[in-house]
C-alpha cells in the first residue's frame, strides 16, 4: 500500500498538523502532493473542530520545491496542460492563504521554490535556524509565478526583486529579517516554540481569529477608504453583539476563562 503523500492529523484540542511525506524526496512537490495538500487544506476549513492549523515537513527538510520527475513531464506537456497544472499551484496557495483558521509554518532544512509559497501563505512561520530559504526558478529559466503574490506581499517588492533574480539562499537569520519568517531558533526548540503559539492561539475566541484574518485581508485588498471603515465598523459590532464576543467580554469582566478555553 503507498503511503500518502500528505498527512493530516487533529489531536483532541482542534489543532490539525499536516505533514508533507516525502521525506526521500525531501517533501518535493508533485501532483500527487498538491492535490493531496489542497484536500488535506480544505477539509480542515471545512472541520469545525479544527481551531488551529500546522504546516511542516517530515524529515530533514521542510520542502525542496518541485520534483525533479515532475518538472521533466511539465515541459513535456502542452501549453492549456501547464496552465493546468500552474492553476492547481494556484489554487493550493489560495486555499491555504484563505483558510479561514490560524495557519503556523514550521520550517526546518530546505524551504525551496514553491515551498517559500507555502510558508508566505501561512499566517505564522517559525524556522530552525539551520533553514534556508531560495527563489530557485530562474536558475531553470522561469519564474516563481504562482507563489509570487504571497512572497511579493512578505517580502515587498524591492526585496522581491533581488531574490527572484538572483535566486541566492538566504539563511535563516536573514529571512526572520526580510520578514519571511517571524522566528528563528535552534532546531531542538522549534516544537517547543511552535506549541507556545498554539497555546495562545486557543485562547483567543475562534470566530474573532476568523475575523481577524479577514480583516487583515481587506485591508490590504481595499486600503483605507469609506467602503472600509465600514467595514471595520460593522465587523466590529458584529463582534461585540455576537454569542462569543459576549462570552469573551463577560468572562474578563467575571475573571474567569472563556468557554472557548479547555481545561
Amino acid at each position: 500500500m503507498t503511503e500518502s503523500a500528505v498527512r493530516s492529523e487533529t489531536d483532541g484540542r482542534g489543532v490539525t498538523r499536516i505533514t508533507l511525506n516525502r521525506p526521500d524526496k525531501s517533501n518535493a512537490f508533485n501532483d500527487a502532493v498538491m492535490r493531496e495538500l489542497t484536500d488535506a487544506i480544505n477539509a480542515a476549513s471545512q472541520d469545525n473542530d479544527c481551531r488551529v492549523v500546522i504546516l511542516q515537513g517530515e524529515g530533514k527538510h521542510f520542502s525542496a520545491g518541485a520534483d525533479l520527475n515532475y518538472m521533466k513531464g511539465a515541459a513535456e506537456l502542452s501549453h492549456e496542460a501547464n496552465v493546468a497544472d500552474a492553476m492547481a499551484l494556484a489554487g493550493l496557495m489560495q486555499a491555504l492563504d484563505q483558510l479561514p483558521k490560524p495557519t503556523i509554518a514550521r520550517v526546518q532544512g530546505a524551504a525551496f521554490g514553491g515551498a517559500l509559497g507555502l510558508i508566505c501563505a501561512c499566517d505564522v512561520a517559525v524556522a530552525a535556524d539551520n533553514a534556508r530559504f531560495c527563489l530557485s526558478e530562474a536558475r531553470l529559466g522561469l519564474a516563481p509565478a504562482a507563489i509570487s503574490p504571497y512572497v511579493v506581499r512578505a517580502l515587498g517588492p524591492r526585496q522581491a526583486r533581488r531574490y527572484f533574480l538572483t535566486t541566492e539562499e538566504i539563511p535563516a537569520a536573514k529571512a526572520v529579517e526580510l520578514g519571511l519568517v517571524h522566528e528563528v531558533t535552534a532546531l531542538e526548540e522549534l516544537d517547543g516554540i511552535v506549541d507556545a503559539l498554539v497555546d495562545r492561539l486557543l485562547k483567543n475566541g475562534p470566530v474573532a481569529l476568523n475575523a481577524c484574518k479577514a480583516l487583515v485581508a481587506r485591508t490590504q485588498e481595499d486600503g483605507p477608504n469609506q467602503g472600509l471603515i465600514r467595514y471595520t465598523a460593522e465587523l466590529i459590532a458584529d463582534l461585540r453583539t455576537g454569542p462569543e464576543g459576549q462570552e469573551g467580554l463577560n468572562a474578563f469582566l467575571e475573571k474567569r476563562k472563556p468557554g472557548w478555553i479547555q481545561e
